[in-house]
């Protein structure tokens, strides 16, 4: 889910690139969002990312899939040039048709550009609904550097046209200044108990998971973190955690390798899977995620690159790519997961 976090040269690249990519993913917005045909069966929105329409320009998807005829909505990565930088919302009626529907504020909540100095955008977030609140965990950070900080907001729904509508700021998570790990790339998930917990991470030492607690949706604790996915040997590039639970199992997928490149990106999607919360996850060959495993489940295929940034909506996954036919702008994927043999299974048609 998360932008390329790097402490080397690259890291300067790595900005310039994702700051051209950002403008072309907006100017490809302006012009084509509206100008495309509606599509009427929503399953196939589910099974090909060439049959989604509208405003699809999105980085780092946090996917509602609608239920019973109810809209679909995407949250994502915020555009510094565009309302403060705050996150996006995209909504659709049948999960094809994709129309902009404004963000989530106009203006960043004051604290964070002291927390987190020099924030442009807001990151990498994650929608999680309990007790009919809704929870939109969200990244503040710069480039190159972890002094970031994972940030909250509720609200009573997704819909900016429904009465109530007002995300209300909850203030900080976590931080991980001056710490060993990088607090973006946040993905909630519940335990059989009820109990709450968020992985997140990217790069530096990994994937880690702290103990919530429901109704504020903030740290239970001030327990050390627990590490959950470690590539092990520098740069780690692994980030962008989302936990799934399914079937007794919990499924950790995860991005790899480098993000926010265009079509240089090598980014892909690996997933392992554990009967307990805090792991051990182990990939389809029994390798731990802690020693560098993690079973494929999507990766580059001809003009569809360097997919990753995902989250999952029923048996959706949502993720970013970088597409060939729009000169290597960003866009949202959506496709249906196949569960083979107890595992995940996503394939470009």
């Amino acid at each position: 889910m998360g932008l390329l976090r790097r402490t080397s040269t690259a890291a300067s690249r790595t900005k310039m690139a994702l700051a051209a990519v950002l403008a072309a993913g907006l100017a490809l917005a302006v012009g084509l969002s509206g100008c495309a045909t509606a599509g009427t069966d929503a399953a196939a929105a589910q099974g090909s990312t060439n049959e989604l329409t509208g405003d699809f320009f999105t980085h780092d998807p946090a996917l509602v899939a609608g239920e019973e005829g109810g809209p679909w909505f995407v949250y994502s990565t915020g555009n510094g040039q565009t309302a403060d930088g705050n996150i996006q919302i995209r909504r659709s009626g049948d999960g094809r048709e994709w129309t902009y529907a404004g963000e989530v504020w106009q203006e960043k909540p004051e604290w964070l550009k002291k927390a987190v100095p020099g924030v442009d955008n807001l990151w990498a977030p994650e929608l999680y609904q309990h007790n009919g609140t809704w929870y939109l965990y969200y990244s503040a950070s710069t480039f190159g550097k972890n002094n970031s900080v994972i940030a909250l907001a509720t609200n009573t729904t997704l819909d900016p046209e429904e009465p109530g509508y007002q995300w209300v700021d909850k203030g900080e998570v976590i931080s991980s200044a001056g710490q060993h790990f990088n607090a973006i790339d946040a993905g909630i998930v519940e335990d059989d108990n009820g109990t709450p917990w968020m992985a997140f991470g990217s790069f530096w030492t990994g994937i880690q998971l702290v103990e919530l607690k429901w109704p504020g949706g903030l740290r239970a604790n001030t327990a050390e973190p627990v590490r959950i996915a470690d590539r092990k040997s520098p740069p780690n590039a692994i980030e962008a955690p989302y936990i799934l639970p399914r079937d007794g199992y919990y499924y950790l997928f995860v991005s790899r390798d480098f993000c926010c490149q265009g079509l240089e990106s090598t980014y892909n999607i690996a997933v392992g899977r554990s009967e307990e919360v805090t792991g051990p996850y182990i990939d389809q060959d029994g390798v731990a995620l802690l020693n560098g495993g993690g079973t494929p489940v999507l990766a580059t295929a001809d003009e569809k690159v360097g997919p990753g940034g995902q989250s999952v909506s029923g048996d959706t996954l949502a993720f970013h790519f970088y597409d060939a036919k729009l000169d290597g702008a960003f866009r949202l994927g959506l496709l249906e997961l196949q569960w083979v043999d107890g595992w995940p299974v996503a394939g470009w048609d």
